[in-house]
């Protein structure tokens, strides 16, 4: 089965390199639903063929495995970029387009010009690059499942560390996610300055 989900992520690749594209990123983001801390993005470009084993979307992987398949991914890669956007510009722009400000970030930073981003979601409205959005594309392409590790693994490295700044929150467990533990932390000690202020509202 494992030989199996690799080839169906390898598939959209292929089939976005038989329209014509050599040089194209995916791109994912991470933590657009919590309550604090930064949203982030990663964009990837892989070597064509390149599928590390156990590849897939990040949120199906365990800690673990996602921090080894950071590794791997960030010594294949033929270039990657990781960026994100603050709770402040979430607050200032909206949770949509301060992702989109991300993954522009991320793409940017890439060091070759790209002719194609593949966006997880449905909707490239602001991404300012050549882009087409696949719903589920974390499960569909190596590219895209790629950038989802690492979006997701840098995220919650930025939230341990801001755990350490903020250990009333207890940011390092649920990664500034509403749980139950993070509301009971918030009405005892008011937000933090990387709370999402846009996103308390909901609380009342």
């Amino acid at each position: 089965m494992k030989n199996r989900e690799r080839i169906d992520l390898l598939q959209l690749d292929r089939e976005i390199r038989s329209e014509g594209f050599q040089v194209f990123c995916g791109v994912d983001e991470a933590g657009r639903g919590p309550l604090a801390g930064p949203v982030y993005a990663a964009a990837v470009i892989l070597p064509e063929g390149y599928c590390p084993p156990e590849l897939d979307d990040s949120k199906k992987l365990s800690e673990k495995r996602r921090a080894a398949l950071y590794d791997e991914i960030t010594e294949n890669a033929v270039s990657y970029g990781i960026a994100s956007a603050s709770a402040e510009e979430i607050d200032t722009l909206n949770i949509l387009n301060a992702t989109f400000l991300a993954m522009n970030r991320a793409i940017e930073q890439l060091n070759r010009e790209i002719e194609l981003a593949l966006v997880d979601g449905n909707t490239v409205s602001g991404i300012r690059f050549p882009a087409r959005c696949f719903v589920g594309g974390d499960g569909r392409s190596a590219a895209i499942a790629a950038a989802s590790i690492l979006a997701k693994v840098s995220r919650d490295r930025c939230m341990c560390a801001l755990a350490e700044t903020y250990p009333q929150y207890g940011f390092e467990k649920h990664k500034g996610y509403g749980t139950k533990a993070h509301y009971e932390a918030l009405r005892a000690c008011g937000p933090s300055p990387v709370h999402r202020r846009t996103f308390l509202r909901k609380m009342h």
